[in-house]
């Protein structure tokens, strides 16, 4: 009777945390969105540039404690790892510090740091969150949660195996 009430009490209390809502356009396997970043010093970097790099979206703030453990270690991830093809860009929440204090950190960080993002990324209702998506430009991971170091090496590894794919044909003209 105890183990039952307990469970009970545990599924309730599951079912009470609240469930991150992605865009309908961002789902696992399927192509990921088009969106346009912009970097802390202004640069602009569309997602159709990126094609052929693992990419890393992670979404954080600078009030959340678990984003503040994940940062460093997504940083010294992709320091070891860029090489390999790997992108990772952090974007700090409306609600985070205003950027001219955050460029200290920024400056630090060997990561992209954005200010701002476009597209169905746009809507991140938890922190953190991180979206990858593959060479190939696919959608390999939508989810809340903070980053350790076992899950990226899970996670990221394979995606940075795989062959980057074939460079896009430009378009015929058209009547040609």
């Amino acid at each position: 009777m105890y183990i039952k009430a307990l469970l009970t009490a545990a599924a309730l209390a599951l079912a009470a945390i609240p469930t991150p809502v992605f865009a309908d356009k961002i789902e696992v396997g399927k192509m990921a969105p088009k969106f346009q970043i912009t970097l802390i010093d202004g640069t602009k970097i569309r997602s159709d540039e990126l094609r052929g790099q693992v990419v890393v979206l992670n979404f954080w703030a600078t009030w959340c404690v678990p984003c503040r453990t994940e940062l460093p270690t997504l940083d010294a991830y992709y320091r070891v790892q860029k090489k390999f093809g790997l992108r990772v860009f952090a974007v700090a929440t409306e609600d985070s510090l205003p950027t001219y204090k955050l460029k200290p950190l920024f400056a630090a960080l060997a990561i992209d740091s954005a200010r701002r993002i476009t597209g169905a990324y746009a809507d991140v209702t938890a922190v953190p969150t991180n979206y990858i998506i593959g060479r190939d430009g696919r959608i390999r991971y939508a989810k809340a949660g903070a980053f350790d170091l076992d899950d990226l090496n899970t996670i990221l590894v394979p995606l940075l195996k795989e062959p980057a794919p074939p460079p896009v044909a430009p378009a015929a003209p058209a009547g040609g």
